[in-house]
């Protein structure tokens, strides 16, 4: 049971942190949609403070749990690159990334964040099955 207390933890603070913003700032907490703000020079210092809170968190995980995250990352350079450029891509196409979607959109019973969702699931699905070759 205890292998689970670090994702437990990691939901949770999420979940925290989503809740947090949206009644402190009355907006949804999807990181694209604070990175772009942050790079259109909006609400400098709200959406600077919650990047920097992200890149904070593996030392909190540090001081909590004694060990840096475990991260492996097996694809090369360019696959990662042209994966990012995607998601950018598909966040801005949908509206929202998962975190604005999967995390306040379907909380709030949004039909267009389960529409999301459910797009994001089935491409990664079908990403991971063809990039295994499993078909």
């Amino acid at each position: 049971m205890t292998q689970y207390l670090q994702s437990v933890a990691g939901g949770a603070l999420i979940g925290l942190s989503a809740i947090l913003f949206l009644i402190l700032n009355g907006r949804i907490a999807g990181i694209s949609g604070i990175v772009g703000r942050l790079a259109q020079g909006t609400s400098i210092l709200i959406n600077a403070a919650f990047v920097v809170g992200l890149m904070l968190g593996p030392v909190l995980f540090m001081a909590i749990f004694a060990e840096w995250p475990a991260v492996t990352i097996t694809a090369s350079l360019p696959l990662i690159a042209v994966a990012g450029l995607l998601v950018g891509f598909g966040s801005r196409m949908g509206s929202g990334c998962t975190s604005g979607h999967g995390v306040l959109g379907l909380a709030r019973l949004s039909p267009r964040s389960l529409a999301a969702v459910i797009t994001f699931l089935a491409t990664g699905m079908i990403t991971v099955t063809l990039m295994r070759g499993s078909l």
